[in-house]
């Protein structure tokens, strides 16, 4: 670790403030305290002279007063760009249009779908007797809060549909409370279920009760920071307390594994998968015999040396999607009576393109792929004898498909970059599909150009990359542009409607989105050839798509931003540190910046199957040598750099921002103006209400619009 030293004394001086452009009084940010904190990590002085914001803004006094100056420094920035407030109202006007999800049939009762009427802060739940009935509500989160930041996370259906449970989060908070109500009467029952967190919900299928997964409860102060240990799998019966639910599986050896369970399709089985406690990629399945009063849970996968999703099952025998010795996936059966390895039979083989999932509708296999990151769906017999591939209307992001096995429809949607979601109604026999409906977005779909580049990373790999913009763009160098990208966890980033980035091109914009390697676009290898000590190949990839659209003459330095968030939050740290000539803004949200202390905090501990531990001395060395925190240095002309976080984010807590901000602006020896915006209330993105997200969008335009000097 570099030391302060006398450079540090000199930079305290000359780094308060930041010089504007031309006429422009300079920026002066707050006075953040320094503390002389040091740790020895395997033998090296590490520096963290921010330490003290590691303390949740909820307790301390010194943090609050920090976020509030931030925020001050940040609105005066923000609130004098003119083009702020138009770029609001843009937005305002393509986000108000008619939302829906796929619907799906519950009991054979009824559908249910949600929507959202164009500008409601929150989705709204509704079920319809048929397909031509007028909809009836049944859950509006729009009512739970004033501020609309109480969302509705999960819902989960009893077997004859006379219940639902349903789970919600506040403030986007992980932590979720699960209630219940009667369908019919729209009543909520008494019963309440908390400290619930990464859990799905099942109900026996007597509809007695729900299967869960918990945590403890955290001790006091520790609610938003505290590390998730000990998940448990419970039962809960209707009409009892909470203190009166059944313990179905716990670890209390493995602290640090997840549990959670699900009801099979038949009712007489309860599957319960075990994490290896990172990132869950990697487990092993017990099945409980729901039929036998006294049955206890018996391994049938007893290892974690692969992914294994369950998708249905005969009897005793069950079918996985895997990745044993499949990198790209195939659907495996295992008998419960001779569950060893030896006797799996493949039922899908492994393919060319990359299985991401698979379901049983309509007594068909539903394969789900992904080629060069586009969606792919093909049917196959119980037995694995292939049926067809389903003829998508289009080229993007397909997903649904849901339903029993007895039944003839299904639903899906369709979405890509130029094309706002559309619900299309799906004929299992004849393989037919129907628009059922479609959004009325206030654009011109034929005015934008989409299309996917395969461009040379360091080492020479190919890496796809989507790029968009408005038809009759001039390749002169000069356009301001917007690379996106995660490469993480092997989440594949695929193509979607998006309004900030339509509104991003509609004002002249390209948007470019680069599946770079650590990701799931092409299965097992892609991810794992950019985790841990080969994590630096997911920024090299990245920095060669910032090159590319550079060297073809899309954009230049000084017109180019990045954007990422979460694990992307990271992604962008790292190369604004490692090239900060590469690029002229930066957008890291929510991001993972302290590589040397993310495991100590809420569910850092399930990232180190992708980043490694910094705990063990060889993967401490790679951490430290890319952490965007302990990598900035004084002296150094940054890009312009908004960092977005939220005070309420219990999955990336926001010192990582706090920390990273506060040493960027410690750092900056530039004009360029280094800000963060902390929203209140507000999580790591899931359940956040639109006025929120409308406001944050136009703020990040606005701050590229000024930065990147767009006309």
């Amino acid at each position: 670790m570099y030391r302060c030293g006398f450079l540090f004394s000199i930079g305290a001086l000359l780094m308060s403030f930041s010089g504007g452009e031309a006429g422009e009084p300079a920026l002066k940010y707050p006075d953040t305290k320094r503390s002389d904190h040091t740790d020895v990590l395997h033998g090296i002085t590490v520096a963290d002279p921010y330490r003290w914001l590691e303390q949740d803004v909820r307790v301390s006094k010194d943090v609050a007063a920090w976020v509030e100056e931030q925020q001050k420094v940040t609105e005066a920035f923000l609130e004098k760009i003119p083009q702020r407030e138009q770029i609001k109202r843009r937005m305002t006007e393509l986000w108000n249009y008619e939302k829906y999800t796929a619907p799906h049939k519950v009991a054979k009762r009824y559908y249910v779908f949600s929507k959202n009427d164009g500008l409601q802060n929150q989705f709204v739940y509704y079920r319809q007797d048929r397909l031509d009935s007028e909809p009836r509500m049944l859950l509006d989160p729009n009512k739970w809060s004033k501020d609309g930041t109480v969302a509705l996370t999960g819902t989960e259906f009893s077997e004859d549909g006379k219940h639902v449970a349903y789970s919600t989060s506040e403030a986007g908070s992980d932590w979720g409370v699960i209630r219940i109500m009667q369908v019919d009467s729209g009543k909520v029952l008494d019963d309440e279920i908390k400290w619930v967190k990464f859990s799905g919900m099942s109900w026996s299928h007597d509809g007695k009760g729900i299967f869960y997964s918990r945590y403890p409860a955290p001790q006091k102060g520790e609610k938003f920071q505290g590390l998730s240990l000990n998940q448990k799998l419970y039962y809960h019966r209707l009409g009892t307390p909470q203190s009166a639910d059944e313990l179905v599986y716990a670890r209390p050896d493995q602290p640090t594994w997840s549990i959670t369970g699900g009801v099979s399709d038949d009712g007489k089985y309860l599957a319960i998968s075990v994490g290896d406690g990172t990132t869950s990629r990697r487990n092993r399945v017990l099945v409980k015999d729901l039929t036998k009063a006294d049955a206890k849970p018996k391994p049938l996968i007893d290892d974690h040396e692969s992914v294994n999703a369950p998708i249905d099952n005969d009897g005793p025998v069950f079918f996985f999607k895997t990745d044993y010795q499949a990198p790209k996936g195939r659907v495996v059966a295992v008998d419960a009576r001779n569950p060893e390895r030896k006797n799996w039979k493949e039922i899908i083989p492994e393919g060319a393109a990359t299985l991401t999932g698979a379901g049983m509708t309509g007594n068909l296999f539903v394969a789900h792929y992904l080629k060069d990151a586009r969606t792919q769906i093909k049917m196959f017999a119980p037995d694995g004898k292939f049926v067809r591939e389903v003829q998508l209307p289009g080229i993007g992001t397909a997903g649904g498909f849901a339903g029993k096995r007895d039944e003839t429809e299904t639903f899906y949607s369709l979405t890509s970059f130029a094309i706002p979601t559309r619900i299309y109604r799906y004929d299992m026999a004849k393989g037919e599909s129907t628009l059922f409906r479609e959004s009325n977005v206030k654009f011109k779909p034929d005015d934008f150009e989409v299309k996917q580049i395969f461009y040379s990373s360091k080492d020479g790999t190919k890496v796809p990359m989507f790029i968009c913009h408005k038809k009759g763009v001039k390749l002169d160098g000069s356009n301001p542009t917007l690379l996106y990208a995660y490469g993480g966890f092997n989440i594949a980033q695929t193509p979607t409607f998006s309004i900030s980035r339509l509104l991003w091109m509609e004002m002249g914009g390209v948007f470019a989105l680069a599946n770079i390697r650590g990701g799931g676009e092409y299965g097992k290898a892609w991810h794992h050839a950019a985790i841990k000590l080969n994590r630096q190949k997911a920024f090299d990839d990245f920095i060669a798509a910032a090159e590319w659209l550079i060297s073809e003459k899309y954009t230049r330095p000084d017109k180019l931003a990045i954007q990422g968030g979460s694990n992307g939050g990271l992604l962008v740290g790292a190369c604004m540190t490692q090239r900060p000539d590469l690029y002229g803004a930066c957008l890291p949200a929510v991001g993972v910046m302290d590589m040397l202390r993310f495991h100590k905090f809420t569910a850092g501990r399930y990232w180190v199957d992708d980043y490694g531990s910094p705990d063990n001395a060889e993967e401490f060395k790679a951490l430290f040598a890319y952490s965007p925190y302990h990598n900035l240095r004084p002296g150094v002309k940054y890009p312009a750099t908004l960092v977005t976080t939220a005070d309420t984010d219990d999955r990336v807590v926001p010192s990582h921002s706090f920390k990273f901000i506060s040493m960027l602006q410690y750092c900056q020896n530039g004009p360029a103006p280094v800000l963060a915006r902390i929203e209140t209330r507000a999580g790591h993105g899931a359940g956040r209400p639109t006025s929120k997200i409308i406001e944050e969008v136009a703020d990040q335009w606005a701050f590229l619009v000024k930065t990147l000097k767009v006309k």
